[in-house]
Formats: C-alpha cells, sequence, structure tokens
C-alpha cells in the first residue's frame, strides 16, 4: 500500500505500520511530500514520526479508532456494499433537519440514529443535516472542536456507521449534509502544526490561530481542505455540506477558498451525476457568498439567514439583549424586510457592531431558496446559559406561529430537532476534554461569560459534567402526548402543504407581499394564491386581508373563512394559512 504525508520543512519522516518502520521518500514531482509502501490492510494502525519525534496521526486519517491522539488506521473504502442506488436530491424545494448523533438518542450513535429515521419521513422533511463528525476528545461533545478533518468520530461508530446512515436515509428518500469546519481546529489532539504551515499568526479567530488559506504554503493546505470536502462527498455519498462559520476564513488571495471549494464541488456533482451543494454559515450579510461564480460571486448554493431568525425570535420572545437590539426595535417591520429582501443588514447601522452592516440583496438575481429560514438552531439554542428552546418559555400557540411563519416563508425551511414536537429537553453546551487544564478553562471561560450578563455562575450548567449531555438527548416519549402530539401534527400538517402547493415553493422574493401590525402584533404576508396570518397577541385579531372568498388550508384553532368585506378574526396567539378562491 502506498503510504504519503506532506511535510515541507522536515528533513527526515518515518512510517510507523504494525510494529514496522521505515524511512519515507522525498516525492521527486510534489515539493514538500514524502511518501513510500508497506503492506497494510483495512484496520491497520499506522502514523508518521517526523525528524524522529513522536508517532503522529495522519493528517488526512480516514479513521481514529483511539481517539484524535492514537494512530491512524486503513479504511478500504471499496469494501462497503452500498445497497441504494441514489440519484440525489437538491436543495430546491427541501426541507432540512439539523440532528446531533450525540444526543438524538440517549445511545449518541449513527446506528441509534438511523433507527430514528422513519421519524423524519413521517415527519415530512427532505434532509439530514449531521452537526459536526470529525474525531475530538472524549466521547460527548458538540464537534466543533474536532480534527483529523477526513475521519468519522469513533463513539458515533466511525466510518462504517456512517455509510450505514447515509444507506439507509438514502433508502427512505431522505438526503445527507454535513456540518464541516474548516476555519479551525480543536485544541487538543491537534498536530498538524508538526507537518507543515497549516495555521497562521497573521489572522486570529475567535478560536485560535487561523488556518493558513494565502500564506506560503497555503497552496496545500486548501487542497487539504477541499480534498476533505470532497471524501465526504465522493465516499460517504454525502447530498451537501454545511460550512461553520466561513466569515473566519481570512484569504486575500485573488482566488477566494469558498469560489476555488464550490468549482471543486460543482465539477464532483458532474462527475457523480448527482446535485451536490454547499451551505455556508455566514455573518458577512454579502449576497456574493451565494451568487454563482459566473455572476462574480462565490458560487456557493446556499447560506443559513440569521437575519430572520433574529427577527422572528425577538417578534415571538420580545428579547433585545445582544444582537437582537437592532430587531427589536420593531420586529414586525424587521420580519417583514427579511422575508421581502432577505436580509435585514444590507448597509444600516448594526448598534451590536457598533457600524454598517451587510449589502442589498438583488431579488432579481438570488432565488429565496439560498437563504435557509429557522425559527432555532444548534447556535441559537446552544448558546443560551441554560441551552433553553423556545418552547421553555412560548405557548404551544406561539411555538406554532413559530412553524408557520418558517414553512410558509420562501426561504428553505430548517428545523433543529425536537423542535417538531416542542421538546421539553434543554439542549446545553457540554464537552468531555481529557486535558484537565483545558477541561477547566472551558468551564471557567463558559460561566465567566455569562456571569457578565447576569447570570449566577452556579446556575451555568458545567460543560464537562456528564449529566449536562444527558439533561440534552431528546426524550421520545414525549411525542405520544400532548401538547407536544399536537404541536408535533402541526408541524407535519405545514411541511405537507408545503410540498403539495407550489406557491409555497415559489423562490421569488419580489412575489411576496407583506401587511403587519406592529402594536396589534399581528402579521401577514401572501405567496401567490395562499395568506398566511399569524396572531402574536392574546387577544383576537380582525386582519383585513382584502380576501371575501377564501378556504382555509391549515388552522391551529378553529377559525372561519374572511367575511364579505375580506376580514380574518383570528384567535390570539394562533395562526391561519388560506388559498383564494
Amino acid at each position: 500500500m502506498q503510504f504519503e504525508v506532506w511535510a515541507p520543512q522536515a528533513a527526515r519522516v518515518t512510517l510507523h505500520c504494525e510494529g514496522t518502520t521505515r524511512a519515507l521518500e522525498r516525492d521527486s514531482e510534489r515539493s514538500g511530500w514524502w511518501t513510500g509502501e508497506t503492506e497494510a490492510g483495512d484496520g491497520a494502525r499506522y502514523g508518521f514520526a517526523v525528524d524522529d519525534g513522536p508517532v503522529l496521526p495522519d493528517p488526512r486519517s480516514r479513521r481514529q479508532p483511539d481517539g484524535p491522539d492514537g494512530l491512524s488506521a486503513v479504511v478500504d473504502q471499496g469494501r462497503y456494499d452500498w445497497r441504494t442506488r441514489w440519484a440525489g436530491r437538491g436543495l430546491s424545494g427541501a426541507v432540512l433537519y439539523e440532528l446531533h448523533v450525540g444526543t438524538y438518542t440517549p445511545e449518541g450513535t449513527l446506528d441509534a440514529a438511523a433507527r430514528r429515521l422513519d421519524h423524519l419521513v413521517e415527519l415530512g422533511v427532505t434532509h439530514v443535516e449531521l452537526m459536526p463528525l470529525c474525531p475530538f476528545p472524549g466521547r460527548h461533545g458538540w464537534g466543533y472542536e474536532g480534527v483529523s478533518l477526513w475521519a468519522v468520530h469513533e463513539p458515533y461508530g466511525g466510518p462504517e456507521a456512517l455509510k450505514r446512515f447515509v444507506d439507509r436515509a438514502h433508502e427512505r428518500g431522505l438526503g445527507v449534509v454535513l456540518d464541516v469546519v474548516h476555519n479551525h481546529l480543536g485544541p487538543s489532539g491537534n498536530h498538524l502544526p508538526v507537518f507543515g504551515p497549516y495555521f497562521t499568526e497573521t489572522y486570529h479567530t475567535p478560536w485560535g490561530a487561523a488556518v493558513n488559506l494565502d500564506g506560503p504554503g497555503s497552496d496545500e493546505v486548501r487542497a487539504y481542505l477541499i480534498g476533505s470536502a470532497l471524501a465526504w462527498l465522493r465516499d460517504y455519498r454525502l447530498d451537501g455540506l454545511r460550512l461553520d462559520a466561513v466569515h473566519a476564513l481570512h484569504d486575500t488571495r485573488a482566488l477566494h477558498f469558498l469560489e476555488e471549494l464550490s468549482s471543486a464541488v460543482d465539477a464532483l456533482a458532474d462527475e457523480t451525476g448527482r446535485p451536490l451543494f454547499l451551505v455556508a454559515e455566514s455573518d458577512l450579510g454579502d449576497p456574493r457568498v451565494i451568487t454563482p461564480r459566473t455572476q462574480h460571486g462565490l458560487g456557493l448554493h446556499a447560506q443559513w439567514n440569521d437575519d430572520f431568525h433574529h427577527a422572528l425570535h425577538t417578534a415571538l420572545t420580545g428579547e433585545s439583549q445582544g444582537y437582537y437590539e437592532d430587531f427589536a426595535r420593531a420586529p414586525l417591520a424587521a420580519l417583514a424586510k427579511t422575508l421581502t429582501g432577505g436580509f435585514f443588514h444590507d448597509g444600516t447601522y448594526s448598534t451590536f457592531r457598533g457600524r454598517r452592516h451587510g449589502r442589498p440583496l438583488d431579488r432579481t438575481r438570488v432565488s429565496a431558496h439560498r437563504l435557509l429560514g429557522y425559527a432555532q438552531t444548534h447556535d441559537q439554542v446552544g448558546n443560551r446559559a441554560l441551552g433553553d428552546r423556545l418552547s421553555a418559555s412560548l405557548s404551544p400557540g406561539l411555538l406554532a406561529c413559530a412553524a408557520t411563519l418558517v414553512l410558509t416563508a420562501p426561504f428553505t425551511p430548517m428545523l433543529f430537532m425536537g423542535e417538531e414536537w416542542a421538546a421539553g429537553t434543554p439542549w446545553q453546551f457540554f464537552t468531555d476534554h481529557t486535558d484537565p487544564e483545558l477541561a477547566e478553562a472551558v468551564r471557567r471561560g463558559r460561566r465567566r461569560e455569562f456571569a457578565a450578563h447576569g447570570w449566577a455562575e452556579e446556575d451555568v450548567p458545567d460543560p464537562q459534567d456528564p449529566a449536562t449531555r444527558d439533561r440534552s438527548c431528546l426524550d421520545w416519549s414525549e411525542p405520544e402526548s400532548d401538547p407536544h402530539a399536537r404541536v408535533l401534527a402541526w408541524y407535519r400538517e405545514l411541511i405537507a402543504l408545503r410540498r403539495d402547493r407550489p406557491d409555497l415553493v415559489d423562490p421569488d422574493l419580489e412575489g411576496v407581499k407583506v401587511a403587519y401590525d406592529e402594536d396589534a402584533r399581528w402579521f401577514a404576508f401572501r405567496r401567490g394564491d395562499v395568506r398566511v396570518a399569524v396572531n402574536l397577541a392574546k387577544e383576537p385579531a380582525r386582519i383585513r386581508l382584502g380576501l371575501p372568498h377564501a378556504r382555509l388550508l391549515a388552522a391551529w384553532e378553529p377559525v372561519q373563512p374572511p367575511d364579505e368585506e375580506g376580514v380574518l378574526q383570528l384567535p390570539g396567539e394562533s395562526c391561519v394559512v388560506l388559498t383564494q378562491g
């Protein structure tokens, strides 16, 4: 078997494989690369030593059986016998479901999650978006401190378990998206600096040194990240990738890393004959992220739309701290702006940032399905001090209003696991760091962060306490009883309605017409022949829809169609979807 590793500054590299050691030779055709052959089959343990240093895992390891600090293991990607012929499933018309493998079930494994896929089929979503799967220290964590960007966290089941999950999902008609982290690697178990200039001190991120995308040696670093992305899509037959915090990718080169990545993914899609897509998490407010390369954009296929979330969250909760401040001044106006224009911050002043932010989105060129809309995500729940979901503070009626606004909006909807039944479990920040000093630093940092916002330190959950993770696991008995069962039925009804009504998947932002009353707290909008109205107040609302002849498609509470003058009487904390004629 051929082994190879990039170590441009090394004078000597040795391969250690199954008890044997051999010196690698410089590759005469690729600068900085070392190669060598030895007998090794699937599962063989190996590692590399640079300049007679410690034996370290392969930067391109496909498997880390003993965690990030252990030896790598050979993976024969051809061994798995795929059962499902899969033509792929694109993003247009999709409904995504964000899922964390470690808390979706008490077992916290890919195989256990796969056994719950029928729930998602019955719900009606089209894609499962898995939170990061790369190896990280310990057993449980969010996954955003992963290392070994080509491998699958062993406690989740390793590479074979991911293939079984994807196969089972495809068998049931579900696409699979993976959240990948290119902007940083975890502080523990990260051995890349020993091999080469993977990081740079020129820039810094909230998580440490930035990945080297534009300095000396960055050609190979970019190839490393792109190769990892393509490997997930090719070897595991994934349908798309979600790119974490692309605003933290510092790159001054003429060809931006994201443009290079999107070009490579589109080429792989052409090669495989399957639609493949990239979804960015971006705080830039820049439409160029999702503008095609032919129109001088970066060519990513979609991005999360936090502006829509923030407007919706403030309208539902009245919260105004932090980045909610700008939206809370007039939340329904902010919601109207995002529903019709995509972004709220489009060059406007951001109080939270202390400067102008964003850029206008051209509604004639950007399809609304390129923006993901949501009421909850792992970030927006888990980064709260107590990890409390909307269900912890809102009535079932307001939760139904949130679902209605997400699932009938022009954006591609995304749900966060458990949201569909108003899960009573929190989703808190938890870690399992094996380094005691790092564990204590994370614990103190978390408590210090929220103490600055008025929380008592003892009330902030300890990330290292196993009970914090256990509390965050979904309770699968909840959907069988009210109010959970009623909320779940509403989500299923709305998703089915979205699938059956072409107007609800029309991606034209210019076609969205909005009306609202900030004081009375009702909001209504039109998409083709479909009308949607929500009443966030406790008191009933009179909403003049101008639609005297309307037919009910779905209603949270019993409601009569608009009267002859087109006035709808909508109960408090309730919502309705109607159609013309």
